[in-house]
C-alpha cells in the first residue's frame, strides 16, 4: 500500500498490476470497443496517415478473462511512430495515472506519453536511456522492473506539468513512477519533448525545447508491434509544490 498527498489531502492506493482506481479516478480504458470509441482519438500529428474509426483491435486477453486493445494499425508497420497513435479526447495537466501493457512478442515497441509529450518508453530488449521504462533519454532504463514479452506490467506514475510565469517555462515538468510496483523514479524532471515533430506536441518547437503551457492527452504510440492494453485509469490532480513523489 502507498500513501501520497494531493492538494485536497491524503490518498492511499495500489499500485502494480491489477492495481484498482482510487477514489476520484476516471477509467478511461476498460478493455470495450465502446470505451475505446468513446473516450480516445488519433493524435493527427504531421505524420498522421490513418482514419477514424481507430483501427487498434480489439482482443481477448492472452493471460487472464476479459479483452484488451492492441496497437495494431497497418499504416505503422515498420515502426512509423506518429502515423497512427491515439490519445485521449481529454486534456491533463497534473494527474495520477495506472497502466498495464503487455509485450507480445521480442523487440516490442510502444510508448506512454504524458500530456501527449513525454515518453515513458515500452521497449523489450533495451537497456539504456532510450529503452524499457526510462523517462526517454532523460534516466537510466529500469530495465530490471520489466516481468518480460507475455506478461503484464504496470506503470503507476505521479506527473507534474511544467509551470509558467509570464509565457516562460519556470519549472519543469516533473514523475515519479512505479514499475510493477517499484519505485524507478523518484521527483525525476524532465527537460524536453525527444523524438522530434512527430513525436508529440511541442515536440518541433525549438528542437523539443519549447514546452508551452497547455494541456495534453494521454498518448499511446503505435510503432506496428504487437503490444497490448488494459486497465487504464486516471485522476486529475492539482500539484501545487514541485513534488510528485507517492508518499509512504
Amino acid at each position: 500500500m502507498v500513501l501520497f498527498f494531493t492538494s485536497t489531502g491524503l490518498v492511499s492506493a495500489d499500485v502494480g498490476v491489477g492495481a484498482k482506481p482510487i477514489d476520484g479516478a476516471e477509467v478511461i480504458f476498460d478493455g470495450s470497443q465502446k470505451m475505446l470509441d468513446q473516450k480516445w482519438t488519433y493524435w493527427e500529428g504531421p505524420r498522421f496517415s490513418s482514419s477514424l474509426p481507430i483501427k487498434w483491435k480489439i482482443v481477448d486477453d492472452p493471460v487472464d478473462l476479459g479483452t484488451v486493445m492492441m496497437t495494431d494499425d497497418p499504416v505503422a508497420a515498420g515502426g512509423k511512430y506518429g502515423t497512427a497513435d491515439v490519445v485521449t479526447k481529454k486534456k491533463y495537466r497534473d494527474f495520477r495515472l495506472h497502466i498495464e501493457f503487455l509485450v507480445a512478442k521480442k523487440g516490442g515497441n510502444s510508448g506512454v506519453y504524458l500530456q501527449n509529450r513525454h515518453e515513458i518508453q515500452i521497449l523489450d530488449g533495451d537497456k539504456t536511456p532510450h529503452g524499457m521504462g526510462a523517462v526517454i533519454n532523460e534516466t537510466p532504463s529500469p530495465y530490471h522492473a520489466y516481468h518480460g514479452t507475455g506478461k503484464w506490467n504496470s506503470y503507476d506514475i505521479v506527473f507534474r506539468a511544467a509551470r509558467f510565469e509570464n509565457g516562460k517555462r519556470s519549472e519543469k515538468a516533473m514523475v515519479t513512477m512505479y514499475f510493477n510496483g517499484e519505485k524507478v523514479h523518484s521527483n525525476q524532471s524532465i527537460n524536453q519533448v525527444w523524438g522530434g515533430k512527430n513525436s508529440g506536441i511541442d515536440g518541433g518547437n525549438d528542437g523539443g525545447k519549447g514546452i508551452t503551457d497547455t494541456p495534453g492527452g494521454l498518448k499511446l504510440q503505435c510503432e506496428g508491434h504487437e503490444v497490448l492494453f488494459r486497465n487504464i485509469w486516471i485522476k486529475e490532480m492539482d500539484i501545487k509544490n514541485a513534488d510528485t513523489d507517492f508518499k509512504e
